[in-house]
């Protein structure tokens, strides 16, 4: 069978790692060492070479699923001519974990459990683990109850309740499964050199503590808003993007997922863009994960260090590496053959002015836990808004880090307004009068630029660059940071050509020509619109985006509007953040005074 969509698998997480499980019950991706290490299994992205671990029905079946209440432990229901099975799946918490301790320190065990339902339903179960991106097998050997591979320092023990049939560097099981039965299933990793010998795990015990252990960390969030049950989702997607060991937050969990079927536009996700940072400490703040939000902060300052007038970085490994740099893994087709697969993303290079906002006013939103501001964070702020004061006239890459050319972009401009600005706010903290006077000079002179040079007569827009003539969906951001009032006329006009030429049943292009929405900008757009105070259309707006999830509640980066599928890699922490943003968006407009029977707050 050929791997899955990518809209179609569901995630696992530990607080190291992600492992997407498809539909029909194969495990497809998991690099279980961290987020960005190498593959055990990578079906996603060659289904001869990559690697894969399936239990599924012998026969033909209906797939039902759902997370089991506010965990990422999931639970899949197949229905077949003979009776109906459950497949539970889980990535191990610590079972001594609760709360913010959640996911420090995972026990590495993937876990699944078949319970019968109905019937009698004869089952297939088939384990191929491929090391190193399907570059290195690894033969089966027989050590006890467990049968482990090893390869490229790495032991995988896996363990069953059934006979299994190992076959060198694979093995199977046949075995039927009776209404009120269960066989479990586990497989667990470590370093080859640094772990004691793997051991049988019991499985039901191990999951019934993962699922306590999610439920004590969405017991301490109380998020009071509209779309109460999306945004708590939303944030645990969240929780589970993030290597809980440094508190950063990967963009997705998966690498080389092109956004169009020929493919050639697909990246390396499993990183930390710092120009996500604001938004995703907004969106942590919003849920009610002040604890997440404010450990994420310190890690983000560890991790950039002394910068002085240096160029920031713009994004980071896991645990704040800097050298990204990317390379071809030629033995992998790629994802529906669409290759190339890529590990590291070069766009570590790049130079990128958006960021230097986003760090300012992340550090505005969590004033109150930084009184009295620690030294180095000062120094931190004050050489960043330096950096924003003196290159904020040079191009850059931008935020969507178009690798052919720099230009300059308009949201550049104005997040280097945006660190000046918040510098401004924070007064006598971060500098002297002198130095205050400086900023705010330069802040009003990038404002004047930006309002002058950013707006494009001809096409009765503010365009993605100074005296460009093309749409850029980027500037929906513009009135979310309070650069310029959403009922502006020209802001109203912007919003309006953008609904007009970018936008098709509510996904949001991010210029012209692009073949999917970008899911974040179709969040943008509600917000825009509630801002300016038309709550129907945001309303709107918004809810016709969430339709779009999987049937999990996820989104990967983009949606083709023309077929409905998600594209890009997945799941992806910028969308889910948009959601959660969104939705306050809409809570703080009292939408539900115009629409009281909208947005379920349970």
């Amino acid at each position: 069978m050929c791997a899955s969509r990518i809209d179609e698998y569901g995630l696992l997480a530990d607080g190291r790692s992600g492992a997407l499980v498809s539909r029909d019950g194969s495990v497809d991706w998991w690099c279980p060492a961290r987020f960005d290490g190498p593959s055990v299994f990578a079906r996603l992205l060659d289904n001869d070479t990559g690697g894969h671990w399936y239990i599924r029905p012998a026969g033909d079946f209906d797939v039902e699923r759902r997370y089991l209440d506010e965990t990422l432990v999931l639970r899949t229901v197949f229905t077949t001519g003979d009776g109906s099975v459950a497949v539970t799946d889980g990535l191990a918490l610590d079972a001594e974990a609760r709360g913010h301790d959640v996911g420090r320190y995972p026990p590495g065990l993937l876990l699944r459990e078949v319970q019968g339902l109905s019937g009698s339903v004869p089952m297939v179960m088939s384990y191929a683990p491929r090391f190193e991106y399907g570059r290195v097998r690894a033969h089966l050997l027989r050590h006890g109850e467990t049968i482990l591979a090893r390869a490229t320092g790495t032991t995988l023990g896996m363990t069953a309740s059934v006979q299994v049939e190992c076959r060198d560097v694979d093995a199977s099981a046949t075995f039927t499964v009776e209404a009120g039965q269960r066989e479990t299933f586990s497989l667990s990793y470590s370093p080859t050199y640094h772990q004691p010998e793997p051991v049988a795990a019991d499985v039901s015990a191990a999951l019934a503590d993962t699922v306590e252990a999610w439920h004590s960390w969405t017991g301490q969030h109380a998020y009071p808003g509209l779309y109460g049950s999306l945004v708590r989702h939303s944030a645990m997607v969240l929780q589970g993007l993030t290597y809980q060991l440094s508190g950063a937050v990967v963009a997705a969990a998966t690498t080389s997922v092109p956004v169009t079927p020929e493919g050639g536009q697909s990246y390396d996700y499993r990183y930390v863009w710092l120009r996500d940072f604001n938004l995703t400490l907004r969106a942590l703040s919003i849920a009610a994960c002040p604890n997440e939000a404010a450990r994420l902060f310190q890690w983000m300052a560890e991790a950039i260090g002394v910068v002085g007038l240096e160029p920031i970085p713009i994004m980071v490994g896991v645990e704040g590496e800097r050298d990204l740099s990317e390379r071809r893994i030629d033995v992998l087709d790629g994802y529906v053959e669409a290759g190339p697969v890529l590990l590291g993303n070069d766009a570590w290079t790049q130079q990128q002015h958006d960021i230097l906002g986003q760090i300012v006013d992340a550090a505005w939103l969590l004033r109150k836990s930084l009184d009295p501001m620690p030294d180095d964070v000062r120094r931190l702020l004050r050489d960043i808004t330096e950096q924003a004061a003196q290159t904020w006239r040079e191009p850059d890459a931008g935020v969507w880090e178009i690798r052919e050319r720099v230009r300059h972009n308009l949201t550049s401009k104005v997040s280097c307004w945006l660190a000046l600005d918040r510098a401004v706010r924070f007064g006598s903290v971060l500098g002297g009068p002198a130095e205050l006077r400086r900023w705010a000079a330069i802040r009003d002179e990038i404002r004047t630029a930006v309002l002058r040079q950013g707006w494009n007569d001809r096409v009765g827009a503010y365009t993605g660059a100074f005296d460009s003539d093309q749409l850029d969906a980027s500037v929906l951001s513009l009135p979310l940071i309070g650069f310029i009032p959403a009922d502006d006329p020209r802001m109203l006009a912007t919003v309006e050509r953008i609904e007009r030429e970018l936008t098709v049943d509510g996904l949001v292009r991010r210029w012209p020509g692009e073949p999917a929405g970008f899911v974040i900008c179709s969040f943008w757009l509600s917000q825009c619109h509630a801002l300016a105070g038309n709550l129907d259309r945001a309303v709107d707006l918004f809810e016709g985006i969430v339709s779009r999830t999987n049937d999990l509640g996820l989104f990967a980066e983009q949606i083709d509007p023309g077929t409905g599928r998600q594209v890009g890699n997945f799941p992806q922490a910028f969308s889910h953040i948009g959601l959660i943003s969104a939705a306050w968006r809409l809570t703080t407009a009292q939408v539900e005074t115009y629409s009281p029977n909208r947005g379920a707050t349970s």
